[in-house]
């Protein structure tokens, strides 16, 4: 991903290399000009930049007349500027706002604003360019003239000329946020506002309405039935783009707010599951010490040989294929889980149950969604006699398939009851016997990979 590119507009050496050593925490390109007109303009209408920060008083071309010239050219309007001078007086400041610009800092507050007033800029203008805005209207007129604003100002735009054309796109244009008139054909403000709010997956979009100010009673029910916000018209777009980065904002740090919520909330909810593997693992007869965590360690590096996503790879690891593949068998009865000896062909029916206990203990917790198959069907074999579903080959998801195997090789090198655990060079040979059958033969492969790694003979 390339970094995003800040320009610095400064007469003075000194002050640049001030600037530069402040933003130097920050994960970003600069530039430098050492004046408005003869290096800043043209530097920025031939290198585009994401961010501007430019003095006031300088030669050639002051920062307030740079600023007026970026906002009033179409292909640089939508760059944050952000002017640092000495004259900090309201009037200077009022100037400074009125030329475009996003922030104004004064020199004496440099080191303690600046940084963290461009982070502020660049993640909001980021964030602009991947928001996408849907304008209803049944006025073309209108749909074009904001529509046009709001891509200048960096925001993707689609368009519909009544709710009912508008529901038609939502599909397959998921808007962040839905600037909808009142009054229209086929599908009035009303009826789409109620729709959008009654559908699960919509209901969180922010919904902006547009009327003329004599309908303010209009605007009253609008809000009623979920709208956020409104804008009378005629509005300036400048206006428009304000009220949405507001509402975008403010949905940005729900969702952060929603998300570390759920993390926690995952969190705990690990750490009791972990606690009850750790138990499991203490009285079961069949299982060894450290077995679970073996087999996701195993696992974990299998998946990222194949070249699996690393993110992914450490979730599953740390949260329950690999760790808690066999919690389903706290369900078992003690009589069976404990019994020292062979199991009867009864008992052994009940153990093949414990992924479906498994699965079905995880099942209410959405988070976990994505691994309940992954539990489920670690005991599935390649050549479909496996349980507890019978599936066969590629039907068996993939990493139930790479559990199965690193399972295997654990529980053949671990004591049991009945037997000492096998050499790793026997266990070895057994894996190879069993791909294609049991076993998958590119998890195999995967894994005697992962045996090369660790040197053939000594084991993970």
């Amino acid at each position: 991903m390339n970094r995003q590119r800040i320009l610095i507009v400064d007469d003075s050496p000194t002050m640049r290399k001030v600037i530069i050593l402040q933003l130097s925490t920050l994960d970003v390109e600069i530039l430098v000009a050492n004046d408005g007109r003869l290096h800043g303009f043209d530097m920025v209408s031939n290198h585009p930049v994401d961010l501007v920060v430019t003095d006031v008083d300088m030669p050639q071309m002051d920062g307030i007349t740079l600023c007026k010239k970026l906002q009033a050219d179409p292909k640089t309007d939508a760059i944050p500027i952000v002017i640092q001078s000495s004259f900090d007086s309201e009037l200077n400041i009022e100037k400074g706002f009125n030329a475009g610009a996003s922030a104004y800092i004064s020199k004496k507050e440099l080191t303690t604003s600046l940084v963290g007033t461009v982070r502020s800029l660049l993640r909001k203008s980021s964030i602009n360019r991947t928001r996408r805005v849907m304008v209803v209207d049944d006025s073309a007129m209108i749909r074009k003239i904001v529509g046009q604003g709001l891509e200048k100002k960096g925001f993707q735009v689609i368009t519909a000329e009544n709710g009912k054309a508008a529901l038609a796109l939502i599909d397959s244009n998921l808007p962040h946020l839905i600037l909808s008139d009142v009054n229209m054909p086929e599908m009035d403000g009303y009826a789409f506002c109620r729709a959008v709010h009654e559908d699960s997956g919509l209901s969180d979009i922010p919904f902006v309405v547009m009327s003329v100010r004599q309908e303010m009673s209009r605007v009253r029910r609008m809000l009623s039935l979920g709208a956020e916000a409104y804008l009378f018209k005629p509005f300036n777009i400048d206006e428009l783009v304000i009220l949405i980065e507001k509402l975008l904002s403010d949905q940005y740090h729900l969702l952060l707010m929603e998300k570390e919520r759920l993390s926690n909330e995952r969190k705990l909810v690990l750490s009791s599951i972990a606690s009850l593997a750790t138990a499991l693992e203490a009285r079961d007869a069949y299982t060894p010490p450290g077995h679970s965590a073996e087999v996701a360690r195993i696992v974990s590096q299998m998946g990222l040989l194949a070249g699996l996503d690393e993110e992914k790879v450490n979730r599953l690891r740390k949260s329950i294929s690999g760790e808690l593949h066999d919690i389903g068998k706290i369900g078992v009865k003690d009589a069976v889980l404990l019994k020292p000896g062979r199991l009867t062909e009864e008992e052994f029916e009940a153990i093949k149950q414990h992924p479906v206990t498994g699965a079905n203990i995880l099942r209410p917790i959405d988070s976990f969604s994505d691994i309940i198959e992954v539990v489920q069907h670690h005991h599935e074999h390649f050549d479909d006699k496996g349980y507890p579903n019978g599936l066969k080959g590629e039907a068996i998801p993939f990493w139930a398939r790479m559990i199965a195997v690193a399972d295997t090789y654990n529980a053949l090198t671990s004591d049991r009851p009945y037997r000492k655990g096998m050499t790793a060079e026997k266990a070895l040979q057994i894996i190879k016997e069993a791909s294609g059958t049991q076993l998958c033969p590119d998890c195999v492969d995967l894994f005697f990979k992962c045996t090369d790694r660790w040197g053939r003979h000594q084991g993970p």
